[in-house]
């Protein structure tokens, strides 16, 4: 019986010092819940951590060295300066706010499977500041495939033949006209953005190609070689900015 009355007041006595609890009926039974605060507590990476991690991944560091021992670097690289400088080739012969006879003599030709420049083929002469006359008196035959080129340079041309002559107009600078050679511009600067692509995909063949080497090392070069390439792509797309900024008249 003591022990019984004993065992009641420690009950009543913990219960008391507790805090106020709720009664949940569940099933007709009673249900003690108290109340017990508590917090959760998640470990976030450092912002700065963060941004380290993001930067680590996504910039490449280029070892030519590294590169070089699987391709050899410097026709990479000859190839991807060769098409950025047919592209400033281009916008200097082709995309003149002001068509010169200069840009129209060295226009490529295509006959008979064999490359020649306008003034090879004909007489070019600016008759006024509105009209450029091309006489092919002595290749008549080379008129069609002239025409041919004159009409794909970009120059914006629309020559008018009468005989072995042909009669070009000099086009106004409208904002039409800007717009075209704007357009020209764009096409000559993907051009070049995919032949730099097509380098790359060139030499990352080259390197899977290879046998012998560590998995590692054709992973690191081939990221390298996208990298490089990115570069390249970059300094064409700037070029292509300024002179498209420059024919709209930004």
């Amino acid at each position: 019986m003591a022990t019984r009355i004993l065992g009641r007041v420690i009950i009543s006595t913990v219960i008391n010092s507790l805090k106020p609890i709720h009664l949940i009926e569940v099933k007709h039974q009673a249900v003690c819940a108290a109340n017990f605060k508590y917090t959760v507590v998640r470990n976030y990476a450092k912002t700065k951590d963060r941004g380290k991690d993001k930067r680590s991944k996504g910039k490449v560091e280029i070892n030519t060295q590294v590169i070089s021992e699987l391709v050899p670097v410097d026709k990479l690289k000859e190839r991807c300066n060769a098409a950025i400088e047919k592209m400033k080739d281009d916008f200097t012969k082709n995309l003149s706010l002001r068509s010169t006879t200069g840009s129209i003599e060295s226009l490529i030709v295509k006959f008979e499977g064999k490359d020649y420049e306008l003034q090879e083929l004909a007489q070019i002469v600016r008759k006024n500041p509105k009209t450029i006359v091309i006489n092919f008196a002595s290749f008549p035959q080379t008129i069609p495939d002239a025409l041919k080129a004159i009409n794909a340079s970009g120059l914006n041309l629309n020559p008018q033949q009468d005989g072995t002559t042909l009669y070009v107009p000099v086009p106004k600078v409208t904002k039409e006209h800007r717009e075209a050679l704007a357009k020209n511009a764009k096409a000559l600067y993907i051009r070049c953005r995919d032949a730099v692509k097509e380098v790359q995909n060139d030499y990352i063949k080259k390197v899977k190609r290879q046998t012998g080497v560590s998995e590692d090392l054709v992973f690191n070069v081939t990221k390298q070689i996208t990298a490089m390439c990115d570069e390249f792509q970059t300094t064409a797309k700037n070029i292509y900015e300024v002179k498209h900024n420059e024919l709209v008249g930004k």
